[in-house]
């Protein structure tokens, strides 16, 4: 079993059985969109981000997405990380049929593809808590400034540019701009961003200034 400090929020009951399977911790579930309509439930939330930190693990459906952004707007940006899984195509097994679009959820995803998704979010896993905060400290953040000036926002191309570049990482289609950065920073040091960034522009070809 791995211990993690942070809240989970995933959406449905299933979804916090599979991670029960091998997570210790505060696993809660949303209900689905009951969660908008219950108001205790919101507030336990709350009070489990003020006092131990949440990370968002939902699908990457829209209606993950809807949820996600629910719980943004009730709690401090600086008491929540994100946690994103891959889209792949397919049903979970008890499903005789998939979703509406077609995409596995959390629920369907392995144990490898959870803990990269909460591990890329930053969570703290306990054994390695010293080594994630040592990492943490005196780091240069990649910033919205850095996305401009490599074409990943602000010009002509870059919501294609973006599109590449979440495809390359195995990042959902539907995360924003602010959501991309916060990946980015909890995947890369600014210097190893600027290393892999080199490379993704010579395979992508950034466009000319001229373009934006």
């Amino acid at each position: 079993m791995i211990e993690i400090k942070e809240a989970i929020i995933v959406e449905g009951i299933y979804d916090k059985m599979k991670l029960e399977q091998f997570i210790r911790g505060t696993i809660i579930s949303t209900n689905g969109f009951s969660l908008l309509r219950d108001r205790k439930h919101m507030e336990m939330i709350k009070q489990l981000a003020a006092r131990q930190g949440i990370v968002i693990l939902t699908d990457s459906d829209r209606a993950g997405f809807l949820i996600r952004r629910y719980i943004q707007s009730q709690i401090p940006a600086e008491q929540i990380k994100h946690a994103y899984i891959p889209e792949i195509m397919g049903k979970e097994k008890r499903k005789t049929f998939p979703g509406k679009e077609g995409l596995k959820g959390v629920e369907g995803m392995s144990k490898e593809i959870i803990l990269n998704a909460l591990q890329r979010a930053g969570c703290t896993f306990f054994k390695a808590h010293a080594e994630s905060e040592d990492k943490s400290q005196n780091r240069r953040p990649i910033t919205k400034l850095d996305l401009f000036k490599d074409g990943l926002s602000g010009g002509r191309n870059s919501n294609l540019l973006r599109a590449y570049l979440k495809n390359e990482l195995n990042l959902p289609s539907r995360l924003t701009v602010n959501g991309l950065l916060e990946v980015l920073n909890a995947l890369f040091t600014y210097e190893e961003y600027m290393e892999y960034i080199k490379g993704f522009q010579l395979r992508y070809q950034k466009p000319d200034k001229s373009d934006y």
